[in-house]
């Protein structure tokens, strides 16, 4: 008879979990880009920037890819401020996803960073 319990709770249990992590993969996934994860005096600076066109750094050689390491670091800093804005139990992955990506780019900057 304590084999059939244990059994069952064991069972339970299983079940339980099963049905957590399926809860935890239905909702719905905010993205953790866009406007609304720039401070106001960024999205400011950025207003501006826009329009006086394409900042002249983009055209300028740039052998030791500064420009690019620069937006590499300012990306991270946006992704890193999305996890913040996210339910406590996904921080450390969005954080730890977030650093995997700024690594992946800044090993190879000459590669097209990635979306």
């Amino acid at each position: 008879m304590g084999h059939v319990i244990r059994t069952a709770s064991t069972t339970l249990l299983a079940l339980a979990t099963s049905l957590a992590c399926l809860s935890a993969i239905a909702q719905p996934i905010q993205p953790t880009g866009g406007d609304a994860n720039v401070s106001q005096a960024a999205a400011r600076q950025q207003a501006q920037e826009i329009a006086k066109g394409d900042p002249g750094r983009w055209y300028r050689d740039d052998p030791e890819q500064q420009t690019l390491r620069k937006e590499l670091r300012a990306a991270l800093q946006e992704a890193q401020n999305a996890c913040r804005q996210r339910p406590v139990a996904e921080r450390k992955a969005c954080v730890a996803e977030a650093r995997a990506t700024f690594q992946r780019d800044s090993a190879s900057p000459a590669k097209t960073p990635s979306a």
